[in-house]
């Protein structure tokens, strides 16, 4: 099969769909694989990486998009819609329940589009886990940053020192983005409120953290009666294929102390605060009710490096049961048929399904 790799384009993306490593796999099983010029320069991966590992380099996205098969990282701009090839198979984070204009152009172009985020086996999601992971880390790690004073925070030390209170993070979530911001806070000594739906994740996590950190059952006066306290709010909802809830209103955010920082995990599938609004890498902040916003929906494009090799890790075995069987693989994989979003001109996921009725 032929398989490209274009260079991602959304703002200071600089995770690459295959490291060299993946490369060199498929090759030496007989694809063919072409790699758009300087694809992994951002992730440390260079054109003659690529080349050592049996790729054939090409000058821009369009060689890249013309083959079989198309590895990604993040869901195509709309630069890169008609670039998508009918009977082409796109296999990539989507989020399609965040963007109607994509799902149209995925509908439109014929293509066959399989979305990371809902490879599914039984209830977990391993092509969404290990960016969950480092997206949870960062959220306090972006947080703690911005609580700075110099970038528009209160002022606040997450951990305090003896004779001084730590700084109080709200997490909205318990799910792998939520234990990791957990743990992340726990960590560095902030005092810790976590909210979630399940009663039986709030006792799996009493059982990881203890008395360590508050466990709350995700209520509206729960929520309503932390919030005005926080001084970090780090949302980590996640429906899939549907937008989360609102859990944190206007009138909610405008309690907040002035300076306090909000991270939104759930931006990329339209967040779950009502004053969250997506932003980028070059310009990840804005204020909004007295409170800094982060609205950066891919947060694990900071880290490169470990994002894409941690990616890489998960992908490969389902790019190579693609690049090996095509769409049959759809057939006898049943978590990868999970994935499958759009084929045949017609959205096939449920959750997107029920998202966009219309275009069903």
């Amino acid at each position: 099969m032929k398989i490209g790799i274009p260079k991602e384009i959304k703002d200071k993306e600089f995770r690459v769909g295959l490291t060299p490593d993946s490369v060199k796999v498929l090759s030496a099983q007989g694809h063919q694989l072409f790699v758009e010029t300087q694809a992994g320069m951002g992730a440390g991966y260079s054109d003659a990486d690529y080349q050592a590992a049996g790729a054939t380099l090409v000058d821009d996205a369009e060689g890249a998009w013309q083959q079989d098969m198309v590895i990604k990282v993040k869901e195509p701009l709309p630069a890169e819609y008609p670039l998508i090839q009918k009977d082409q198979i796109l296999f990539t984070y989507l989020h399609l329940a965040a963007s109607r204009s994509l799902t149209e152009a995925l509908i439109d172009s014929g293509a066959t589009a399989i979305a990371y985020e809902t490879v599914e086996i039984g209830r977990q999601r391993p092509l969404l886990t290990p960016m969950s992971i480092i997206a949870g880390r960062l959220s306090v790690q972006f947080g703690a940053r911005f609580l700075e004073k110099q970038q528009g925070g209160r002022g606040i030390l997450l951990g305090g020192i003896p004779g001084v209170s730590p700084g109080h993070v709200v997490i909205l979530g318990g799910g792998v983005v939520g234990t990791e911001a957990a743990k992340m806070a726990v960590g560095l000594g902030a005092q810790v409120t976590l909210f979630d739906i399940s009663l039986e994740r709030l006792n799996e996590l009493e059982a990881l953290f203890g008395s360590r950190i508050t466990l709350l059952y995700s209520s509206a006066p729960n929520i309503e009666a932390v919030i005005p306290d926080a001084d970090l709010v780090v949302g980590a909802v996640l429906v899939p294929g549907r937008r989360p809830p609102t859990l944190v209103s206007r009138d909610l955010v405008s309690q907040m102390p002035a300076g306090a920082v909000i991270v939104d995990v759930a931006v990329d599938q339209g967040g779950c605060i009502e004053t969250m609004r997506t932003t980028s890498h070059s310009q990840p902040t804005y204020l909004e009710a007295g409170v800094l916003h982060y609205g950066v929906p891919n947060m694990p494009g900071a880290v490169p490096r470990t994002a894409t090799q941690a990616l890489n890790n998960s992908t490969l075995p389902y790019v190579i049961k693609l690049a090996n069987q095509g769409l049959d693989a759809l057939e006898q994989d049943a978590a990868l048929a999970e994935g499958l979003n759009v084929q045949r001109q017609r959205l096939v996921h449920p959750a997107i399904k029920s998202v966009f009725p219309d275009l069903a």
